[in-house]
């Protein structure tokens, strides 16, 4: 069983038994047909991903690895905020006519703040100081900006990250608001330790451990008997994780770079909507 098949386990097994529901609340997320999507809950689920050991793909269910990392690539290389760029279709149920998801996501880390060595942006900003403060503990990203919630079609899930070098080890840190387990949970872990991994080698140092800090971590009820399912599966040891050790600049990185060896893995073997 990979380290990421136990921890999921683990939580969706105490979310089910042992978490709140929401029913009776006024939530917001519905179901395509109108109904109201309610939740099972725990609050403040905190998950550590030790990236030199192994690559945190689940094999309860395949990880689509290079669908991750273009969503991630979209984010944080191209800094867009228009669905077009991005080619899956994810994003659509909250893009406009012209495909724009309004002021979230990339569009915030693209926003250049002056520094006293010029102007940067959160990206550039973390690559800069990966290179030139590596002690430094004010390494960090944030895309929740309250000004601007008002022009974001979806308020930042995934919103905040804090890199931190220890000796030759880059660590981090991802703070999310809510996290759909099972649409969304092991899919953002896998992109960003993909993230961390390339931060880590265009900066000269090694991929170390990723701290997931989650606000809400909560089960769909509609989701709950898939889940049931996936948890009653034969997990498999984790996949190697390759990436191309020739790319030295972030911004030249393509999905093509990336691969998962080795990968035994189940299909989720289920559809399931997605509450909006």
């Amino acid at each position: 069983m990979s380290n990421a098949d136990a921890i999921f386990t683990d939580n969706c097994r105490k979310i089910i038994d042992e978490g709140f529901w929401d029913k009776g609340q006024a939530v917001r997320a519905k179901w395509p047909d109108g109904s109201f999507a309610y939740t099972k809950k725990l609050f403040g689920v905190v998950n550590r991903y030790n990236l030199a050991e192994e690559f945190p793909a689940m094999t309860l269910r395949r990880v689509y690895i290079r669908n991750c990392i273009s969503e991630i690539l979209w984010i944080w290389q191209k800094k867009s905020n228009n669905v077009r760029d991005l080619g899956l279709h994810i994003w659509d149920a909250w893009a406009d006519e012209n495909g724009s998801i309004g002021k979230a996501y990339g569009y915030q880390l693209g926003v250049k703040h002056k520094y006293s060595e010029g102007m940067f942006d959160q990206v550039d900003r973390v690559l800069y100081d990966l290179a030139h403060n590596r002690a430094s503990r004010r390494i960090m990203t944030n895309i929740y900006v309250h000004g601007d919630l008002s022009e974001m079609a979806l308020y930042p899930c995934a919103y905040s990250m804090t890199f931190n070098v220890t000796e030759n080890r880059l660590n981090a840190i991802l703070n999310q608001r809510s996290q759909d387990m099972l649409a969304a949970n092991n899919w953002n872990v896998c992109q960003y330790a993909a993230l961390l991994h390339m931060f880590a080698q265009v900066s000269g140092l090694e991929a170390g451990e990723l701290v997931h800090v989650i606000a809400d971590a909560h089960i769909y009820d509609r989701h709950i008997p898939i889940i049931e399912d996936m948890l009653s599966r034969e997990a498999y040891s984790a996949p190697v994780f390759r990436i191309d050790p020739d790319v030295d600049d972030f911004y030249n990185f393509s999905p093509k770079h990336f691969s998962l060896e080795n990968y035994r893995c189940h299909e989720l073997g289920h559809t399931f909507e997605v509450a909006t």
